[in-house]
């Protein structure tokens, strides 16, 4: 196998993600590859001042996955300025490292994507962090593009 077949790359909808998704929607339009664009949320723990300062109706646009189904609309837009054709996207509750693993380990991505972000930080040092964890734990390639 030659060239890769799924590339995935994570986003959290930051611009320094962003920028990810736009190396790996490159890499993907050259190949020919399908892009995956995976967003990890944590949902709202507690809608009701939301509800009671939007109403209702309205406050399904800051709660749940809504945010993340935004930034994957984002990204999709992105991705398929830069050229990728075949995208699909998944938005997943949970920790970013954990979901991204096992996203790419069940679609059988052959690259991951993510941004440097995070690793040249304090916290990032200490506790780790999302870029260090993925190519740590990732069962194929990982590709750390420059973003900051």
């Amino acid at each position: 196998m030659g060239a890769y077949q799924i590339v995935a790359v994570g986003t959290d909808g930051s611009e320094s993600s962003y920028r990810a998704v736009d190396r790996a929607a490159t890499i993907a339009a050259d190949a020919k590859a399908l892009l995956l664009i995976i967003c990890a949320y944590h949902p709202a723990k507690n809608t009701a001042d939301a509800e009671r300062e939007l109403g209702e109706d309205a406050a399904f646009h800051v709660v749940g996955s809504t945010p993340a189904e935004e930034t994957l609309r984002d990204a999709r837009e992105r991705a398929s300025a830069k050229g990728s054709v075949e995208i699909d996207t998944v938005a997943v509750e949970g920790d970013p490292i954990e979901r991204v693993i096992e996203i790419v380990a069940d679609r059988r991505a052959d690259l991951v994507v993510v941004g440097n972000r995070g690793l040249n930080s304090l916290a990032g040092r200490l506790l780790g962090s999302v870029p260090q964890g993925i190519s740590r734990r990732a069962g194929s390639d990982v590709l750390i593009v420059h973003t900051t």
